[in-house]
């Protein structure tokens, strides 16, 4: 069974990002991720009972290893963007701090405050080329934050995605030119806590520690 795109779970506009940024992103970057892991899977599964390509596999330079390594670039780049195309569509507009969920909660217990937390998770929006994240680490049993520079760059193993921003400027250029630091301001207003709490609350009951 192949994997198929996702539409878009939100149907209001957003503040700040344009349903012009919206549909490119989704419709030309995002479902073009979506066939190209599809095309690098079916290429696997024909190398799989090629001997002689598998005979060939090299570290330096083979087919099966430019595969591998586009697989889990396009499969990153399907997962990270629906992640953050989850938490898109709330209204937040009034401050994150405002909204009372179980999430926010653990936020606040381990950060010591809401402010405190987003300061942290934009300033790293600020420093890395990428993605944010904000997930439920397995394997520590809590929350964390890991930025990252490219889709396969960063990601670690066991972490769930809780809260997703992605900071390519493919995601803002249209709307706010450079100015990166306007569009993760507005990514708070934008935030959906409801579809962030609910993967929060399955995720947390899975514990590796």
């Amino acid at each position: 069974m192949q994997y198929e795109s996702k539409l878009i779970p939100f149907a209001s506009p957003l503040i700040g990002i344009s349903d012009k940024t919206i549909a490119i992103h989704h419709d030309k970057l995002y479902v073009g991720y979506v066939n190209k892991m599809k095309e690098i899977a079916e290429k696997l599964h024909a190398i799989s009972t090629n001997p002689e390509a598998l005979a060939a596999a090299n570290q330096s330079y083979s087919e099966l290893r430019a595969l591998r390594d586009g697989e889990t670039f396009a499969t990153n780049g399907v997962y990270l963007h629906e992640h953050y195309f989850n938490v898109l569509g709330g209204d937040s507009s009034t401050g994150s701090g405002q909204v009372a969920d179980s999430l926010v909660d653990a936020i606040v217990e381990k950060w010591g405050s809401m402010e405190t937390f987003v300061a942290f998770f934009s300033a790293t929006g600020m420093a890395v080329r990428g993605w944010v994240v904000l997930c439920w680490d397995t394997h520590l049993g809590r929350l964390k934050i890991y930025g990252a520079d490219a889709h396969n760059q960063g990601g670690v193993w066991g972490a769930i995605p809780l809260i997703v921003l992605d900071v390519y400027e493919h995601a803002y250029f249209i709307d706010y030119g450079a100015d990166r630091k306007a569009y993760i301001s507005d990514f708070w207003k934008n935030l959906n806590w409801a579809a962030a709490t609910a993967v929060y609350e399955k995720a947390k009951l899975i514990d590796l520690s």
